[in-house]
């Protein structure tokens, strides 16, 4: 198939991974980046050779460009959404897919009516990590899942983060910035969740910026920043997560998954690779060797399969049903929190399929 033109709209820090693997897939092509600083657009497309760079307009109003890949804040990612698919482009969101529910439920709606796609970070559960991960739940090899533990543990990004007011707003926190990678993995590999007890707190109520170039400044928390929450699976595990940014320290792994016969250790989430770590009945932990497509830094995988997806006529794995269940889990963390009680999710997406060993080919 031809390369698909792709256009990027948000040019801030995690945007040069997407630009250099959507430039290398052969059904991908990167042909304009937009920001609402002109002139950082036009830095990144000079140092990546992309035709096109200017604002917003550059990419939503070119004919020419099938996918938008929305790289914007969180707060950003709705309106920019509605503008690329009212333009009749497919769109694929950085997580989370929205900041509301209701933002998520529309975008979901508008992609629908006007027959477009909607995908949305991250799409690290498809690297070679947490497809061994599946493979090996499928096959039996912990037996029935029964529970499961997963932390996100550090004080936050105020350390080194050029601009990190953002992770403190509403919209950010541990839970919407980090969650998102634990929350999708997990669902990936278990099934969708049926309802979620939670608990927050705000520690810390402002922090004060230690990196550059905003050292010194003082930033007002608007979000909670310790969330811990019990998850009931439709399938029966029960999960406890726990995301913070109020940690200095700490020995937990990223996810456990505890089964019948045996335990599972999941590689961190927020990346594609290992180790992935097995240990069967009355045995002991081992490492288990990965043979897969995509152990290194794959950002855009999400997208390259929903354009394999549209060209084939077949779901693509990172979708957005996918991404507003767990949009719809971590808003219900909050809820249970404020409202004492258990919070039942009724929202569930189409199971993603594995992914190919070898990867995905044009």
């Amino acid at each position: 198939m031809d390369p698909v033109n792709v256009g990027i709209v948000g040019c801030g820090n995690i945007s040069p991974i997407y630009i250099e693997n959507l430039s290398n897939f052969p059904a991908t092509r990167v042909v304009a980046v937009a920001d609402l600083d002109p002139n950082r657009a036009r830095e990144r497309a000079s140092a990546y050779g992309i035709p096109r760079a200017g604002a917003p307009g550059v990419v939503l109003d070119d004919p020419d460009i099938a996918v938008v890949v929305n790289l914007t804040v969180p707060k950003a990612h709705a309106e920019v959404a509605f503008q690329a698919l009212n333009a009749g482009k497919h769109v694929y969101n950085e997580k989370p897919l929205a900041v509301s529910r209701a933002d998520g439920a529309d975008m979901l709606r508008i992609a629908g009516e006007h027959n477009l796609r909607v995908g949305a970070a991250p799409d690290t559960f498809l690297g070679a990590g947490i497809q061994t991960c599946r493979e090996l739940i499928d096959q039996g090899a912990i037996g029935t899942p029964v529970a499961g533990h997963a932390s996100m543990l550090c004080h936050g990004h105020e350390s080194w983060h050029p601009s990190p007011e953002f992770y403190y707003e509403i919209g950010g926190g541990p839970l919407f910035d980090m969650g998102p990678y634990y929350l999708t993995a997990l669902v990936a590999l278990l099934g969708p969740i049926r309802r979620v007890a939670g608990a927050t707190a705000v520690t810390f109520p402002t922090r004060t910026i230690t990196s550059e170039p905003k050292k010194g400044r003082t930033i007002a928390v608007e979000t909670p920043t310790h969330l811990a929450a019990v998850l009931d699976f439709a399938a029966g595990p029960i999960v406890q997560l726990t995301t913070s940014f109020d940690i200095w320290g700490h020995t937990q792994p990223c996810i456990e998954i505890y089964g019948s016969e045996g335990s599972l250790s999941v590689p961190d989430p927020n990346g594609f690779g290992g180790p992935v770590r097995l240990c069967r009945a009355g045995g002991e932990w081992h490492e288990v060797g990965l043979d897969r497509a995509y152990a290194q830094n794959s950002r855009g995988l999400g997208v390259l399969d929903m354009v394999l997806a549209e060209a084939e006529g077949r779901p693509h794995r990172a979708s957005g049903g996918l991404a507003f269940h767990v949009l719809d889990v971590m808003h219900a963390v909050g809820e249970s929190s404020d409202q004492g009680r258990h919070i039942d999710i009724h929202s569930g997406f189409e199971a993603p399929a594995p992914l190919p060993k070898e990867g995905l080919s044009a």
